[in-house]
């Protein structure tokens, strides 16, 4: 009974040990792609604003016909 509570003696689970590295592995991309985008909306953001100081207005920009 104490074994089913405890479960086996034997070392960890490799399928848990697998899905572990798994979602270490997804965390880690995730917050690689958080930073990759933080640095293209600081970018746009920079462009934006230097473009607001040249006097264009984007918010009031023609629509570019094709």
């Amino acid at each position: 009974m104490a074994k089913a509570l405890l479960g086996y003696v034997g070392g960890p689970d490799p399928r848990l040990l697998a899905e572990m590295r798994r979602l270490q592995q997804r965390v880690q991309d995730l917050e690689s792609e958080l930073v990759r985008m933080q640095a293209q909306n600081d970018a746009l953001t920079v462009a934006s604003h230097e473009e607001s100081l040249l006097g264009i207005d984007v918010t009031h920009a023609e629509p570019v016909l094709a």
